[in-house]
């Protein structure tokens, strides 16, 4: 679990990201700020769409361990918290494409196109990272995928 920065309408803003150890984007959201509510609803969120993890990874950021520790103190559920620069190179990695796109289009005029532009970067991210589910046995190409999801 990991946030990155991104430019909307002359000011920065967050981009919380989640990533397993695979590689595979777990979920992401953006927001205004970089505080402990918004860290923990990204990680409710993260929790509720996929399970209730055994290890995070995160950088030392004050925000992410607060927000864990609540959600670890409400939910009264054991999530061992790794706190290391190196262990969350995974996350950051992944990064790396997101800002590649976004950079080129030197930021955002609003928040709300933002953030229909950047899931927009992610389901092909994901796509490209061969996430997205499609009968076995079959190849289908990323545009095949992206359109199925328009239909």
């Amino acid at each position: 679990m990991d946030e990155t920065y991104i430019k909307v309408s002359g000011q920065w803003k967050y981009l919380y990201r989640a990533v397993d150890r695979a590689g595979d984007t777990v979920d992401f959201l953006l927001t205004a700020k970089r505080d402990r509510a918004a860290a923990r609803r990204f990680l409710e969120r993260a929790i509720n769409l996929h399970d209730v993890p055994a290890k995070i990874t995160i950088d030392k950021s004050g925000a992410n361990t607060a927000a864990i520790e609540s959600v670890k103190a409400d939910a009264c559920v054991d999530i061992v918290l790794r706190q290391s620069k190196y262990l969350n190179n995974i996350v950051e990695q992944d990064h790396r494409a997101i800002k590649r796109i976004t950079r080129l289009m030197l930021g955002f005029k609003s928040f709300w196109s933002a953030r229909i532009i950047v899931a927009g970067i992610e389901t092909m991210h994901m796509i490209r990272k061969g996430q997205m589910n499609c009968p076995k046995g079959s190849t289908v190409s990323a545009a095949n995928q992206f359109y199925s999801l328009a239909a």
